[in-house]
């Protein structure tokens, strides 16, 4: 039997939930008190404490960590829980773009794979961002599709 080491998960070479909270706070201080997040934070209610936390506990669920978030949430999709906030490109830029401060601040940053995964995180959340932005034929645009 080969000798070989557990694979951690990205949540564990992260940091575990205390630097995915750090991250998930951080990104909505950016969201709260930066202007070029303006956007962005008009469309979060006035109180951004229950996002965090559903923030923290969706991060640490994608990243491979406990799936809380999950079974709170059962059938809770995150496309379709924003199908209908009229995410536009500036708001999936601005949500990209704090988020990816927000990893690079408070992520792995001592090592070079704690970089590189706090990289690749970053480039998945700006995928899933801007795939959240409506196709002119899913809003019945169609003029727009043209």
């Amino acid at each position: 039997m080969p000798d070989t080491e557990p694979t951690q998960t990205p949540y564990e070479a992260l940091g575990g939930r205390p630097v995915i909270e750090r991250i998930a706070n951080r990104f909505y201080d950016l969201v709260e008190t930066d202007p070029q997040y303006a956007e962005l934070r008009a469309m979060h209610a006035g109180d951004l404490t229950p996002i965090r936390r559903s923030l923290a506990g969706w991060l640490t669920a994608w990243a491979g960590g406990p799936h809380d978030w999950f079974v709170e949430n059962r059938g809770k999709c995150m496309m379709s829980a924003h199908r209908g906030l009229g995410v536009s490109a500036q708001t999936a830029r601005q949500w990209s773009d704090a988020m990816a401060r927000a990893i690079a601040e408070c992520g792995p940053t001592n090592t070079d794979a704690g970089r590189a995964l706090g990289l690749m995180m970053a480039e998945r959340l700006d995928m899933m961002a801007n795939a959240m932005i409506p196709h002119p034929e899913e809003t019945g645009d169609l003029a727009a599709a043209e």
